[in-house]
């Protein structure tokens, strides 16, 4: 229950007031010393600095503002509130400090909403909140913070145009051009929902989620996307689902499937699904059943129906395996390999090759691998062949 009385509790205690009085000049003391806190008309009830308080059905804490006049409508089920300041609890404990320029009071206290220059402190994990307008809904326990949002916390600073902050769950939810920023690993995740699980130290998102690293100078070294996608910050790795991509500047390679593992620690990208890499400066494309790029060592290892291309002189590689050494452009292939060049016109089959498809230098070997039981097999096509 609120603190603040009834009108018809108010005209008793005046008229207690007055019959305590023996005197008329002490009694005209009191409704003048009463008359200063409160002010009455026909519409609503006026209070000067005065504290607000409302309880749950079992007497615990709701929430306690002070504030510097609330004005009662005349039914009161709302009160106006100028530069309000309190806490807000939750299962009777404290759980934000905020402050505000003017707010609402609604519905038995069930609801209070704040506006202008919002600050809002979470005192269980020190996040700290502000935007244009503030909303507190403790029997749902979130507090609900709009209009160009910023938080802070060690973990993350955040930007948005909404964030829902449940207490319980230790939870925060952001929306709209959301941008947050992680001190470590240091990241820019960016998208229009982002749901920030404070205690794991994750990020999770069921729509469309830009990753960014960035260096020391805060320049972006790499990025990757997908419709959806989960970012555990304690483990630094990044899970990217649905149209998911990684863009590395070194080496500058670009990985994409439908579900990669970016491990941001062991500087990884791993996928178990059909993944393509193109190397953007060698303009080389190899696609693989599964993959995976070592980025510092800068090698790449493809497994199952192996098809490589090297764009511009149009040499083709295809293996049940291949190893891709980054930064010299070797390719180590095995199984069931067929090297296929335009110009000169070629075609070899082997369990083994090594070479570089860009220089049309690529050997097959035999051995005991693959269907061809180790033999070499050399097609030269002529060239009136190949112009028909």
């Amino acid at each position: 229950m609120s603190r603040v009385p009834t009108l018809k509790f108010l005209l008793l205690l005046l008229l207690l007031g007055v019959g305590a009085c023996s005197s008329e000049g002490r009694t005209q003391k009191k409704l003048a010393e009463t008359t200063a806190a409160i002010q009455s008309s026909e519409t609503n009830l006026t209070f000067n600095n005065i504290t607000l308080e409302q309880t749950d059905a079992q007497g615990r804490p709701l929430w306690k503002v002070k504030t510097k006049q609330a004005i009662y409508s005349k039914d009161q089920k709302t009160a106006q509130v100028q530069n309000p300041f309190g806490d807000l609890f939750q299962d009777g404990k404290l759980v934000y400090q905020i402050t505000a320029q003017q707010g609402e009071v609604f519905e038995e206290g069930n609801k209070i909403i704040l506006r202008g220059q919002i600050v809002a402190v979470d005192t269980q994990n020190g996040a700290v909140l502000r935007g244009n307008e503030m909303e507190w809904r403790p029997k749902e326990d979130v507090l609900i913070v709009r209009d160009r949002v910023k938080g802070t916390h060690k973990q993350m600073q955040v930007a948005a145009q909404e964030a829902r902050s449940f207490s319980r769950a230790k939870r925060m939810e952001l929306l709209g051009q959301v941008v947050a920023t992680a001190k470590e690993p240091p990241l820019h995740l960016k998208g229009e929902y982002l749901v920030w699980h404070m205690e794991q130290q994750k990020v999770i998102s069921d729509r469309f989620i830009q990753i960014d690293r960035y260096d020391k100078n805060n320049t972006i070294t790499d990025r990757a996307s997908g419709q959806q996608g989960e970012v555990d910050l304690k483990a630094k790795i990044a899970t990217l689902k649905q149209n998911a991509q990684v863009i590395a500047s070194t080496p500058p390679i670009q990985v994409t499937s439908n579900l990669m593992v970016w491990n941001l620690n062991n500087e990884t990208i791993v996928s178990d699904q059909p993944v393509q890499m193109f190397h953007r400066e060698h303009q080389m494309t190899v696609n693989a059943l599964k993959g995976r790029v070592d980025l510092k060592p800068k090698i790449a290892y493809l497994n199952g129906n192996v098809q490589g291309v090297e764009m511009r002189r149009q040499s083709k590689i295809f293996a049940d395996q291949m190893t891709w050494f980054l930064p010299t452009q070797v390719v180590e292939a095995t199984g069931n390999v067929n090297y296929q060049q335009v110009n000169p016109p070629m075609n070899l089959t082997g369990p083994k090759a090594v070479g570089k498809l860009q220089d049309q230098t690529v050997a097959v070997s035999g051995g005991r691998s693959g269907n061809n039981n180790g033999q070499v097999s050399l097609d030269i096509i002529p060239e009136q062949l190949k112009k028909r």
